[in-house]
Order: C-alpha cells, then sequence, then structure tokens
C-alpha cells in the first residue's frame, strides 16, 4: 500500500509565495486522493505488489490493460506530488551550482534563460500538467511539461525540478495568474536537492 509522504515542513513555511491553505488542502485532499485512488487500482493486482512506484511508471506499457489509466494517473500523481515537495523550501540555494550550474549555463546559455525557457514550458502547458527539467537518454538537460499527470519517468528520462501548474497548485491565492504564481515559485526552489539529484 502506498503512502502520503509526510512533509519536511509546515503548511506556512512557503508563505508568502505559497499561502498554507493551497498546502494543506493540496497536501492532503488532493495528493491524498492519488494515493487512494492508487492503491484501490492495485488491489486486486498482486503481482504488482511489490514495486515501487518509479518501476510501475517506468513500465507502463506492460500494466494490465484495465488498470492502465488508473495506475498512470494516479501513480503519476503520486510520484509527481512526492517529487514537487521534496524540492521546496523557502531557505534553499536560490540558484544551482557546481556541475549543475555549468551544464545549464552550456545547455541553455545562462541561468536567466533557462528560466525564461522554463516559465514558457510552464505558461504554454494547456490545461493541466507539469514543467520539467530532466536529464533525457543523452545525458543531456531538457526542459519540457507534461499533461495531467505523466511524468518524464515513463520516458526514460530523469527528473531534476518539477512544477505543478495545475489550478489546484495555485488557484487560491493567485486565481487565474499562471504566470505569478511561477515567478513566486522561483523563490521556494531548493536548487540544493536539485543539484543532488544531479549529481546522483
Amino acid at each position: 500500500m502506498f503512502k502520503l509522504p509526510e512533509l519536511t515542513y509546515a503548511y506556512d513555511a512557503l508563505e508568502p509565495y505559497i499561502d498554507a491553505r493551497t498546502m494543506e488542502t493540496h497536501h492532503s485532499k488532493h495528493h491524498q486522493a492519488y494515493v487512494n485512488n492508487l492503491n484501490a487500482a492495485l488491489e486486486n493486482l498482486k503481482e504488482l505488489s511489490t514495486r515501487s512506484i518509479e518501476e510501475l511508471l517506468e513500465d507502463l506499457n506492460n500494466l494490465p490493460a484495465q488498470s492502465h489509466w488508473a495506475i498512470r494517473n494516479n501513480g503519476g500523481g503520486h510520484y509527481n506530488h512526492s517529487f514537487f515537495w521534496q524540492l521546496l523550501n523557502k531557505d534553499g540555494a536560490k540558484e544551482p551550482g557546481g556541475k549543475l550550474r555549468d551544464k545549464i549555463n552550456a545547455t541553455f546559455g545562462d541561468f536567466e534563460t533557462f528560466k525564461i525557457k522554463f516559465k514558457a514550458a510552464a505558461l504554454t502547458r494547456f490545461g493541466s500538467g507539469w514543467a520539467w527539467l530532466v536529464v533525457n537518454r543523452e545525458s543531456d538537460l531538457e526542459i519540457l511539461s507534461t499533461p495531467n499527470q505523466d511524468t518524464p519517468l515513463s520516458d526514460g528520462k530523469k527528473p531534476l525540478l518539477a512544477l505543478d501548474v495545475w489550478e489546484h497548485a495555485y488557484y487560491l491565492l493567485y486565481t487565474n495568474k499562471r504566470a505569478d504564481y511561477i515567478d513566486n515559485w522561483w523563490n521556494v526552489v531548493d536548487w540544493n536537492k536539485v543539484e543532488e539529484l544531479y549529481n546522483k
């Protein structure tokens, strides 16, 4: 049975950039629903009971047809949110350093250009979804976006950074102003954690 991960910070720890009410609803209601629905989808699939969430999402094409979409949507929701929470820290490093900084500069020109391109991916994701910085199969950095709760893991890519652009992630504080949400979100990205993921 999958479980809702506990946050390492209080719901109000990211204010004023992400408000406590949004965090509580997002974590305890939306994420919990994905966990509940994922467990329900797996209840009668004992052959999948020992797999990690990463293993399930990396092998979507071989899941039982009757459970494919339930696992894809709810498993993706569980993985994506679990990944997202760990990247947030108002007191974390505000910019990447070391090898990751060098790779960002080599790939995108500089950090500010990277942020512009990442914001564009988040803004142009129609409807609900995510924006990502990933390491692709060629070991290069890539910015992409995915619809709904799809994840780069399913395409063999390693996530480093994720931004939730579903309306439930920002609507209580920012209403329909996704661009403002993205601009403020940079203040709570913990680049130390992103670097750690890159160096693994």
